[in-house]
């Protein structure tokens, strides 16, 4: 310590400080982490790797993103439920690429009254009019709005339930069969107040994939 002393106090400074700086180095840099990874691990294991979902032992996607369920050329698979549509999608988009893109996550930008939107929502209106055959009128607005992330993997319950029909004719199955598998899957707001009823899309199909193998 007298040797310490008698350093200019420039350079004492300079020794605290990289003493400071060595021991909060140890504590966020290695202990901190090691520990919120220990326990995300023990405790939250399933989110802490990304909420994977496995099928037939294969891990098919995640339970938070969306996927498209789309034949090679980006047509809608009657057979299946369809996700909100996305914008997470890159310009111009290569093969193959139709949406819910993880690594273009992006909302449009484009208010409601905004012409492209309108034309977008209108078009949209059209498309699930003929596909679902239904009208207008009974469209949600969650099935022709994309997410501000793109990538919600949730549809509202009233668009599942409008999907009924369509799906349960492309796999052969009574509708009231479908339909309950759909009230089954339906999640409450979370803690019981936050944001609104939802159904997974991914989780929703893979259980219709396994009601139609039995």
């Amino acid at each position: 310590m007298i040797g310490m002393n008698r350093l200019p106090v420039i350079v004492r400074q300079h020794i605290a400080g990289f003493r400071a700086l060595l021991v909060f180095t140890v504590i966020c840099g290695l202990i901190y982490p090691f520990v919120m990874v220990g326990v995300s691990q023990l405790a939250f294991h399933s989110q802490a790797n990304g909420s994977m979902v496995s099928y037939n032992g294969h891990v098919v996607g995640s339970s938070l993103l969306c996927q498209e369920f789309t034949d090679a050329k980006g047509n809608p698979l009657p057979q299946y439920f369809q996700p909100r549509p996305s914008n997470a999608i890159p310009s111009p988009a290569p093969k193959g690429d139709y949406g819910c893109d993880p690594t273009y996550s992006n909302a449009t930008n484009l208010g409601p009254t905004n012409p492209a939107q309108v034309q977008a929502i209108q078009q949209r209106q059209k498309q699930i009019a003929e596909f679902d055959h239904v009208p207008v009128s009974q469209i949600p607005a969650d099935a022709v709005t994309a997410s501000g992330s793109g990538l919600d993997p949730d549809i509202s319950p009233t668009n599942a339930y409008m999907q009924v029909p369509r799906v349960a004719a492309a796999r052969h199955l009574p509708v009231a069969e479908v339909r309950n598998l759909v009230t089954e899957h339906i999640q409450g707001r979370v803690i019981g107040i936050l944001g609104e009823p939802r159904v997974n899309v991914l989780l929703l199909n893979i259980a219709l994939d396994q009601l139609s193998a039995r």
